[in-house]
């Protein structure tokens, strides 16, 4: 994997779009025609999805044999995992970039080709969605957000990261994977904020580009309240403890910029 890593880092630009997919039969077909529009390949992960959408997978992948793959995992192991699992076919295949979108619909494909621009400029960088939300957006989600833009700034010494929690960005392969080779990163909801505030903490960029969201097109969501919550709690409390370690080097390069 070292060797893909120094070869990834060293390729020109290639995107590739991983799109992580658990029951969303409804709403894939929908949002993979948006990404196709874009001349960018499409790599769909199927974390283990029910039969019915597990088959609209297969006949996405058929229909579009040029710009689809599919990668399919035998069990459910949550969204972290699965675009996990995306970034390392991703990088299997060559790709030096992954822009990570939802399978729900939430996420505007239109806004792909300023995304993967920003990217092609800043490939150091992890270009990451900032939503702008319509009124679809359920308000404890909303408002619960908050809770998490806190800790991150607190996590960080910065505001650089304004939103951690969307999944619409694109990831430089090369860190991402050294990243995921010597960490153990949340595997599911927790894994949006968790890969973003280590990659930050690694010295990697994070440029912040404004985006359409609207919840979601086929109504389903696999966040559980309970679970989920208890998941990132511990997560702030594990990453707070690796800024307490961190301190030194992030003061140190909060003075430097300044």
């Amino acid at each position: 994997m070292t060797a893909t890593k120094d070869l990834i880092a060293t390729k020109p630009f290639s995107p590739i779009v991983v799109i992580p997919v658990y029951n969303h039969g409804d709403a894939i077909g929908t949002m993979v025609d948006g990404v196709c529009k874009h001349d960018v390949h499409c790599l769909l992960v199927d974390d283990g999805s029910e039969p019915r959408c597990a088959g609209v997978l297969d006949a996405i992948s058929a229909s579009h044999p040029e710009q689809v793959s599919l990668l399919r995992l035998a069990d459910n192991r949550g969204k972290g995992h699965a675009v996990m699992a995306g970034f390392r076919e991703a990088a299997r295949l060559g790709y030096t970039h992954a822009l990570q979108i939802d399978a729900d619909g939430q996420h505007d494909p239109a806004d792909i080709p300023g995304f993967l621009a920003e990217a092609r400029m800043h490939r150091d960088a992890v270009i990451c969605g900032c939503p702008i939300f319509d009124a679809s957006v359920p308000k404890v989600r909303l408002y619960g957000r908050y809770a998490t833009h806190v800790w991150v700034w607190i996590n960080t010494l910065s505001f650089d990261i304004r939103d951690a929690m969307c999944g619409y960005r694109v990831y430089p392969l090369a860190p991402t994977l050294t990243l995921m080779d010597t960490v153990k990163l949340g595997a599911r909801m927790d894994f949006d904020t968790d890969i973003l505030v280590r990659l930050y903490w690694r010295g990697v960029a994070v440029r912040n580009r404004e985006t359409r969201v609207t919840y979601p097109l086929d109504g389903i969501s696999h966040f559980r309240l309970w679970r989920d919550n208890l998941r990132i709690s511990r997560m702030h409390a594990t990453l707070f403890f690796g800024m307490l370690v961190r301190l030194p080097m992030l003061v140190s390069r909060k003075w430097r910029r300044t």
